[in-house]
């Protein structure tokens, strides 16, 4: 049998359209009501064309800090999802590497872990 899951995007625009608040809700998630973010990244493929759309949201008040840290976390994500999708974990560990120089030239594993 199968369902559909709703996933739900509302962002708040200031007058000249730059994102001051992200909420998101999703219809099987944890939390009932919207939640807060600062930063959103969605992409989709598209397996006709080849091609990846994406949406990129971040709040106008969103430190420098914050989306190195959010990149940081986003690209050991994409490891774990490429794991899983493909099975190919030493592809997925160079994707893990690769976060690794990453936070590590911007400092970011100095201060994540205090």
């Amino acid at each position: 049998m199968s369902r559909k899951a709703e996933i739900k995007l509302i962002v708040d625009l200031d007058e000249d359209n730059v994102p001051t608040r992200i909420e998101w809700e999703a219809s099987e998630g944890q939390e009932s009501g919207p939640i807060l973010c600062e930063s959103m990244m969605l992409s989709v493929w598209d397996s006709k064309n080849k091609t990846t759309a994406a949406i990129d949201l971040w709040i106008k008040d969103t430190t420098i800090d914050d989306i190195n840290i959010y990149f940081y976390q986003v690209i050991h994500k994409m490891a774990d999802t490429y794991l899983k999708a493909t099975k190919n974990s030493e592809t997925s560990n160079s994707i893990h590497e690769f976060g690794e120089s990453f936070g590590a030239s911007l400092g970011i594993l100095k201060r994540s872990t205090q």
